[in-house]
């Protein structure tokens, strides 16, 4: 029964995610055919997008995971943990907002942007009030209310989506300046929303709950900060590394484009997280919940095995959501996805450390991990470009991946189905590789060819973990 409602928050979750990631594609086309290649535009785009996701981490200081920690203990008031976790961030989100106003100009010389310190001011405000916003979505989940967590995020979306249309499409107004602004401006609108929720709260701030949280969650924080960088560190180290200045926000441009379609793991790995962090802490206690553990890994792998096989067997349609000049870079797309389904794995193999309170484990995991990422891109990129992002991505994820699993076996062993996990990597690498080889033939003949390898692989699926007389609502269907 777990299983099942994990499966169906999932769903609730994953629709706001990948709904919304889907809506957001439409906004790839739109922007690389209003922003051309050689304008840089979109590459501004991604480098600072890149800062916001890391400076995001910082302000909400690992208080995301540890709200659930300390509101699954009984001993604890849950709304006297978030309200003390949001002083802390509330503060800092404050500091954070001054030294950005009151230090603009040597702040834009150094990023490179002394001549649109507009572009840093409103994305610092964004960027301030997602932290804001971080805790609220944080307690929807705790409090089991997936339908709010998604409304508020499809919401955001659509209107998102509604003016970038609006300014791109019937205004004509091309620049990046109105991707900030129009960020901007929905980001500010859902804060606002999310003020009857904060009436409702019993403030209260304790300092002695606060001083065991930060126990906690300092070494969150470092976890969090080596796992974004593992994210984005790439595209904000590409400006400063890349040889030719003038052409590297035209590359990362490229380079972000083609990751878009990558991002479907992104999406499932978000989804099974925002459903499955909250299950995992609470069901702690319970006399079968490494065997869970171990169930849910698989079936997590298993369906992002099938999301990869999916996007570079429909590759050929696929690459229509990005302007034609940035079609250049899709080869990066695979590498990219592998790279997500090891930072999902780690997810999950995360939580041995979270349990036994032993955080530290995942700051090490993920510093080293980090270390190895920034390395290959250092050391590559000058030569191979936006290739050695998305291997560098393969390399971090995959170091910490392996310490976790080795470490976490010695220090709080689960029984993975590691054999059956291994046939199921095997023959998607199998799969792919048939895939590579209709790449020169016709669009039509290429999706169906890779159509019939998709449902072999779905076959295997049934045959081995999920006949369908099981499935809810249509498995009675099978049953005879």
């Amino acid at each position: 029964m777990r299983l099942q409602s994990l499966a169906k928050d999932t769903a609730i979750y994953g629709l706001s995610s990948i709904v919304g990631r889907f809506l957001n594609y439409l906004l790839v086309p739109l922007y690389t055919h209003y922003m051309p290649k050689e304008s840089g535009d979109y590459g501004v785009s991604t480098n600072l997008y890149a800062y916001t996701a890391l400076i995001l981490v910082i302000l909400t200081f690992g208080m995301e995971t540890t709200l659930f920690r300390f509101a699954n203990d009984e001993r604890e008031r849950p709304d006297t943990v978030f309200s003390t976790a949001f002083a802390l961030v509330g503060s800092l989100t404050a500091l954070f907002v001054a030294l950005l106003f009151g230090f603009i100009t040597p702040i834009a010389d150094y990023l490179g942007y002394g001549n649109h310190h507009e572009y840093l001011l409103m994305m610092g405000a964004v960027v301030a009030m997602d932290a804001l916003q971080a805790l609220p979505f944080s307690y929807l989940r705790f409090q089991k209310r997936p339908l709010r967590f998604a409304t508020l995020k499809l919401l955001f979306i659509f209107l998102n989506i509604g003016l970038n249309l609006l300014y791109f499409v019937v205004l004509h107004k091309t620049s990046v300046f109105y991707v900030f602004f129009i960020n901007l401006v929905c980001t500010g609108f859902i804060t606002l929303l999310f003020i009857p929720n904060l009436f409702k709260i019993r403030w209260h701030f304790d300092g002695s709950l606060l001083r065991r949280m930060l126990s906690y969650s300092w070494p969150m924080l470092i976890l969090g900060v080596a796992g974004i960088l593992n994210q984005v560190a790439d595209k904000i180290l590409f400006p400063k590394v890349y040889p030719d200045a003038e052409q590297a926000n035209v590359e990362l441009g490229v380079y972000g484009g083609c990751v878009k379609i990558a991002m479907i793991m992104a999406m499932i790995t978000q989804a099974f997280r925002y459903a499955y962090e909250p299950i995992v802490f609470a069901k702690a206690k319970d006399a079968d919940s490494r065997e869970y553990y171990a169930e849910a890994m698989k079936f997590f792998l298993v369906f992002t095995l099938l999301a990869f096989l999916a996007v570079v067997g429909y590759m050929p349609v696929l690459q229509y959501i990005i302007g034609s000049d940035y079609r250049e870079g899709l080869g990066v797309v695979p590498i990219v996805m592998v790279a997500e389904i090891m930072m999902g794995v780690y997810f999950n193999l995360s939580f041995w450390y979270k349990l036994i309170d032993k955080t530290i484990y995942g700051a090490v995991f993920s510093f080293i991990g980090c270390a190895v990422l920034v390395a290959v891109n250092i050391l590559f990129i000058p030569k191979y470009g936006y290739w050695a992002c998305a291997w560098g991505g393969v390399a971090g994820y995959g170091t910490a991946m392996v310490l976790s699993y080795i470490v976490g076996q010695i220090k709080n062993p689960i029984d993975y189905p590691m054999k059956d996990i291994a046939i199921y990597v095997v023959l998607t690498a199998v799969l792919f590789g048939l895939m590579q080889l209709t790449a020169s033939l016709p669009t039509w003949a290429q999706v169906l060819l890779n159509t019939v390898l998709i449902i072999i692989f779905l076959a295997y699926i049934e045959k081995k973990d999920l006949p369908l007389k099981s499935l809810p609502v249509v498995g009675k269907y099978f049953r005879k």
